[in-house]
């Protein structure tokens, strides 16, 4: 489970955050990332922030 919900100065919600970087922007598009994590997240030109529910979630992920 992921949402979209963050708070920089509380540990549990840094903790339950996934990076999702080094993407190739030749073969993955930003539109290719939007469609998979955007609803969890932000998104950017080869890479997104995903925002689980908790630390257990994110580490699943």
């Amino acid at each position: 489970m992921a949402n979209n919900v963050t708070n920089k100065n509380d540990a549990g919600s840094r903790n339950s955050r996934v990076f999702i970087g080094n993407l190739n922007t030749l073969v993955v598009q930003k539109s290719d990332v939007e469609a998979n994590f955007s609803q969890y997240g932000s998104v950017h030109k080869g890479f997104a922030f995903v925002q689980c529910v908790n630390e257990r979630n994110a580490r699943l992920m």
